[in-house]
């Protein structure tokens, strides 16, 4: 009988041997795993989070204070702020806590697939254990492929470099690097090989439910432009949970100053996964938007008047236009990196459109828009090419979607299309008047959008190579 053994103090890190190398000494201060449901219960992991910290400035929708960047000596924030390609990113990304833990918990997901087959328990539980690490493991190598190497492009995809696929447990892997189809193909088989097993309610929060399974395949087909697959998907995963939070309503109640929705109350929420940890969005001055999207959002809109502070003196540059979070997240929870049911509605908007379905596009973003904006305009009008709609459709998103890998991996993918790329200007400083105004640029193709390795998986891994022309300091 194989066994793995979990110390306390190290609930993602955990090894696991050859049956020879086990004893049937439990070690002090350890737990045993050996059934079915134990492994089942090892794919919960509340406090799942994946920092942004390397790319966060990357987009046109975050900004830094203005004391944060002048007269400092540039780091990763800096260099990503003003859209710097000159400084040596390479040597400044010594680790990265998002792929450290990305990859601890592709480790978690590959010890229940790989261990659990051999433990005590029936065959059902078994199956549904492996299949709910499977559509984790997918998102994992989904959300590192989109971080450190080319968005998907149909062209160039079976070249482009990729990243290292962990299809098994073994913390001293030196894996090749995989091509960006080839990682698709990964996680597109996990997708197809877990729906089957998963389920509608699952034992807890922290395990996926169908409604999310059919999301992430949605948005995995979207990313790829199957959009007839991903439409598909995103209907199916509607017919699980079709919620949408209510904020119209929310306001007239008085918002997050009266009535509190922590996380478990929110029934948009198809994960439960974070940024930071569970204490999601407590984020003050380091989360800032930037004056484009504070213009986007208006006057009118629930999801900026209920959660943003626009007046600090403290953690704002007053007169910048830029406002930040700042509802704790016991008042109100915010999803970021999960996914929730607005996603789903967007996705099958954006496909809508794509199909020159614009009419249907734009009732369902008015059925989101019904939810979210207090006065004025609410329902869109219906534009008359797939150009204009398709701008409804990544505007929302944007206004939506928040923090988190969103907008990042937006930018991304829709650079790869002509009609939807995006030149990103940064107008700065705003308000300080001792140094020289200027416009920061960041091209579509621009290299900055893939973020290098981290130098200790560099070192580690001789396979693993950059994805961009930027040079390795040994």
């Amino acid at each position: 009988m194989k066994h793995i053994y979990i110390t306390l103090l190290a609930l993602l890190m955990f090894t696991a041997s050859s049956c020879e190398n086990y004893t049937d000494i439990t070690p002090k201060g350890a737990l045993v795993i050996e059934t079915a449901d134990q492994f089942h219960q090892m794919v919960s992991l509340p406090n799942r989070a994946y920092p942004i910290n390397n790319f966060q400035y990357l987009v046109d929708d975050q900004w830094m204070k203005e004391a944060n960047v002048i007269g400092k000596t540039p780091n990763i924030d800096i260099i990503n702020f003003t859209f710097d390609e000159t400084t040596d990113r390479v040597a400044l990304m010594t680790g990265s806590s998002f792929y450290n833990q990305a990859y601890a918990y592709i480790n978690r997901w590959n010890t229940i697939i790989s261990l659990v087959d051999d433990s005590k328990g029936d065959e059902a539980t078994k199956l549904l254990a492996k299949a709910e690490a499977k559509i984790y493991r997918a998102y994992d190598h989904f959300l590192l492929v989109n971080t450190y190497a080319k968005a998907y492009d149909p062209a160039t995809a079976a070249t482009d470099g990729g990243i290292c696929i962990m299809d098994k447990f073994d913390l001293e892997a030196e894996p090749s690097k995989s091509t960006v189809a080839q990682v698709y193909d990964f996680i597109q088989k996990d997708i197809e090989d877990a729906l089957p097993y998963l389920q509608e309610k699952p034992l807890d929060v922290y395990h996926p439910s169908l409604a999310f399974a059919y999301a992430f395949k949605a948005k995995v087909h979207l990313f790829k432009r199957e959009i007839a697959s991903a439409e598909a998907a995103s209907q199916k995963s509607l017919t699980y949970n079709k919620q949408i939070f209510d904020m119209v309503a929310y306001n007239t109640q008085g918002g997050p100053t009266v009535l509190a929705v922590p996380a478990a109350n929110n029934v948009e929420i198809l994960s439960y996964m974070y940024m930071t940890g569970y204490n999601e969005m407590t984020f003050g001055y380091s989360y800032i938007i930037s004056p484009e999207l504070r213009t986007l959002f208006g006057t009118n809109d629930a999801r900026f008047n209920l959660f943003f502070n626009t007046t600090s003196t403290t953690n704002l540059d007053q007169g910048s236009n830029t406002a930040y979070w700042g509802i704790a997240y016991t008042k109100y929870f915010y999803s970021t990196v999960g996914m929730k049911t607005t996603e789903v509605y967007l996705m099958l908007a954006e496909c809508y459109a794509r199909e020159d379905k614009y009419t249907e596009a734009v009732d369902i973003l008015n059925q989101l828009r019904a939810k979210r904006i207090l006065s004025g305009t609410v329902n869109l009008a219906v534009p008359a090419t797939r150009k204009e709609t398709m701008a409804l459709v990544i505007n929302e998103r944007r206004r939506e979607l928040l923090f988190g890998f969103n907008r990042f991996f937006d930018l991304k993918r829709l650079n790869n299309e002509a009609d939807y790329a995006k030149t990103v200007t940064r107008l700065f400083p705003l308000v300080n008047k001792t140094v020289a105004q200027k416009t920061y640029t960041l091209q579509p193709d621009s290299r900055l959008y893939i973020v290098p390795f981290p130098l200790t998986a560099l070192t580690k891994n001789p396979k693993l190579t950059l994805n961009t022309n930027e040079t390795v300091p040994f």
